[in-house]
């Protein structure tokens, strides 16, 4: 198990606005940045990083944490592995508690932390036969270099080569002490009726490894250089509890922070076209590796850029089926460009041919937006057939109609009407025809799915907090004194006792006063165990405020933390809008003055009813207990009375009258 020791070290060095910046589009918003949700699909964003206070909070699905629960969020990491993905970004070495490592090694492992791990003993394997085995370096090796790929260059992609011996690496990962059921799983072997021992998925291959946004190996491509075999001559690994192909691009853990930096992708189509561009020293690009572009990997690349490149092979006969992913790629609010390479020529092959300066340059001043490549292809079939022009721009208009930006979609017609000499307001007409066309036929099949789906009961659960206006108003306030105590625990209040002598008292020890003082039974379990927490520190000699929390691994404490630290208000930049208004927090003694006494006559109302509704139970059997109720609800009153002559609160307007809750 990772040591106290190296935690602490690790999160007192990490950056959460650089470990999520590598996942989501990070805009300076004020003294926070804000991004995109990478959880929800949203087009304002509602997700805000906290560089001050090391934390984030994303408003649209209400989950937040630190840089590490980030990561375990986002990449599905347990705990440990999320920490060890940060120690070795920044470099920190792990440092091992020993006796409670040989206590967790005894657990026993998830069948998905097995997958994760089978496939990085098989990229070590694969790596380790091209470097070092006689057969790896003759074949495998060979066929790299007679690509001209240079030796960092395969060391960077981990590239490989499988043996021809047909059970290498199942017989290597069964004396390794994996069972047959995980090698099955992981897709890297296969266990037919006729051969009990095992057949390697992957044999006399050079191997590709597909690794995940972070960099674990999640599957692998893989590619015969015999040509007189009658077999496929690219095999990739099946679909597993760790892979699916239709959510990962290959390259893009190599090429996410070039991608960021420079604020475009190119999207190219094999493993080569990839790892030649960044031999050339183009870095930012990913291959969608042989799939149709789904929706899941344009997401991918959205949490960096929303400009795209797509670069296409000259002679490319399914350059026409790639419409559906420019389409698909301006439904998602991409910015679009595509590039047709000279006859003859793919990415991997032009790149080898000229030099980086020259390969930018052809990109950035050959790429056309997506209108002229459109017209580009589909008028050379046109000729002087008016019909089949009338066809080819309603195509190029279909196009414009998944443009999500009004303004841009206005922008583009008039490019079309421009370019083909027809009115603005016959393309305006042709793309409301369009519209209704996808509008019938999207409402068509939502009608079909609600036909086929079986009608189930479903039950509204009963809202006990807001049906009882009582509860609610204590909730509201115990949960807004927890937030000063986990905002403002630290800072020290001025005030003055009942001999009007000054004295001075930090804001957690005075909520905390009060809460002791009344006794009070906490009704939220989080805020119960965040008070336990700041009492233990008290004894300590410590003050546990908001900081101290943010590491907690229970997610209820932690998103009651983060909604403390990060209001929703953090979503505007005012100051943007030549706005100032006063801070969270400018008057933090009168606020928790007033918190405390609120919540006092809230506390006092709730008692009132609760006791009145004990009263029924003794009104006809014990006139006792029956009598001291009454005196208990007489004494409540008076002191809610004394209270709103305090507070001057009125029942009819309220307090907070102005405020949202």
């Amino acid at each position: 198990m990772i040591s106290k020791q190296t935690i602490d070290k690790i999160f007192s060095t990490i950056r959460v606005e650089e470990i999520v910046g590598e996942y989501v589009q990070l805009k300076r918003a004020g003294s926070n940045f804000k991004g995109l949700s990478p959880f929800h699909e949203e087009k304002s964003p509602s997700f805000v990083v906290s560089p001050s206070k090391q934390i984030w909070k994303d408003f649209s699905t209400g989950k937040g944490g630190t840089a590490i629960s980030f990561l375990m969020e986002i990449e599905n990491f347990t705990y440990p592995e999320a920490l060890r993905h940060a120690a070795k970004k920044y470099g920190i070495e792990i440092e091992e508690d020993q006796r409670e490592f040989s206590e967790e090694a005894k657990n026993a492992q998830s069948e998905r932390d097995l997958l994760y791990k089978i496939h990085e003993i098989a990229n070590d394997f694969f790596q380790n036969t091209l470097w070092e085995n006689d057969e790896g370096r003759a074949i495998g090796l060979s066929y790299f270099r007679e690509r001209e790929l240079k030796d960092d260059i395969i060391k960077k992609f981990q590239l490989g080569f499988s043996p021809e011996k047909k059970n290498a690496f199942t017989e290597f990962a069964i004396e390794k002490g994996y069972t047959k059921e995980v090698l099955e799983k992981s897709g890297l072997s296969i266990f037919p009726e006729n051969a009990p021992n095992g057949i390697d998925r992957f044999r006399e291959r050079v191997m590709f490894p597909i690794h995940s946004f972070s960099g674990r190996v999640l599957g692998f491509g893989a590619r015969i250089l015999k040509s007189n075999v009658k077999t496929a001559k690219y095999l990739n690994s099946p679909e597993t509890e760790i892979y699916h192909k239709s959510n990962v691009l290959y390259g893009l853990n190599q090429g996410k922070q070039a991608i960021s930096r420079k604020n475009i992708c190119l999207l190219v189509e094999g493993y080569m076209d990839v790892i030649s561009l960044h031999m050339s020293g183009i870095e930012n690009v990913v291959a969608s590796s042989g799939t149709s572009l789904t929706t899941e990997q344009i997401k991918l690349i959205k949490r960096l850029t929303e400009n795209v490149t797509i670069l296409f092979d000259g002679d490319n006969a399914g350059i026409k089926a790639s419409f559906r992913s420019i389409d698909m790629l301006l439904t998602e609010g991409m910015n679009i460009r595509v590039l047709l390479f000279p006859d003859g020529d793919d990415p991997d092959s032009f790149a080898r041919k000229h030099p980086q300066e020259y390969v930018e340059k052809f990109i950035e001043n050959q790429a056309l937006d997506f209108i002229d490549f459109k017209a580009e292809i589909l008028l050379k079939e046109v000729g002087n057939d008016p019909i089949k022009k009338a066809e080819a721009i309603r195509d190029i208009v279909k196009s414009v109609g998944f443009v999500q930006n009004a303004l841009k979609r206005e922008v583009y017609l008039k490019e079309v009407s421009n370019k083909f000499g027809l009115s603005e307001q016959s393309l305006f007409n042709e793309l409301d025809v369009q519209r209704q066309v996808n509008q019938n036929h999207n409402q068509n099949a939502q009608q079909q799915k609600e036909n086929a789906a079986p009608v189930k009961m479903e039950i509204v659960p009963f809202d006990e907090e807001k049906g009882d206006p009582y509860l609610y108003d204590v909730l509201f306030m115990e949960n807004k004194l927890v937030d000063h105590m986990l905002m403002f625990g630290d800072v020290v209040l001025k005030r003055k006792d009942d001999n009007n002598t000054d004295y001075q008292i930090t804001v957690i020890e005075e909520i905390l006063h009060h809460f002791e003082e009344e006794q009070y039974q906490f009704l939220v379990k989080g805020n119960e165990i965040i008070i336990d927490q700041v009492k233990e520190g008290i004894q300590n000699d410590e003050l546990r405020s908001g900081s101290f929390f943010v590491s907690f691994m229970d997610e209820q404490i932690t998103t009651k933390v983060v909604d403390a630290l990060i209001p929703l208000d953090e979503l505007e930049n005012w100051s943007s809008r030549n706005i100032h208004p006063p801070n969270y927090g400018d008057k933090v003694a009168e606020q928790i003055k007033g918190d405390v006494l609120l919540h006092k006559y809230r506390y006092i109302d709730y008692l009132i009813k609760e006791t009145i509704a004990e009263l029924e139970q003794y009104s006809s059997t014990d006139e006792v207990k029956y009598f001291e109720l009454i005196k208990k609800i007489t004494l409540l009153k008076q002191a809610s009375m004394r209270l709103n002559d305090i507070i001057e609160y009125s029942p009819i307007k309220g307090i907070y009258v102005d405020r949202k809750r």
